[in-house]
């Protein structure tokens, strides 16, 4: 089995996809190929990321997101607990 994030994740404890166990491992997003450390929920079906838009709030406090289009890659930083990590190519010649 894959050890792959989830389709859709958000950082907002409101939101129906937000995942505080997966959260705690630390989910790094690849966009267009640029490590992005700004991203407040994300897709990858839909291919869009959501980014706070400076230090502009909304009327409840929470920061203004701004959604920008194009290709999501989602991994995680740290391995499972009790898992084994993830070390890529160990094959060397």
């Amino acid at each position: 089995m894959p050890d792959t994030p989830p389709d859709r994740l958000s950082l907002d404890p409101r939101s129906p996809f937000f995942k505080e166990e997966l959260l705690r491992r630390g989910v790094g997003i690849r966009f267009n190929g640029v490590e992005k450390t700004n991203v407040e929920e994300y897709s990858v079906s839909e291919g869009w990321i959501k980014v706070a838009a400076g230090k502009s709030r909304d009327r409840f406090g929470n920061p203004m997101t701004i959604t920008l289009k194009g290709t999501v890659e989602p991994y995680y930083e740290r391995a499972a607990e009790g898992g084994e990590a993830d070390g890529g190519d160990t094959d060397q010649q």
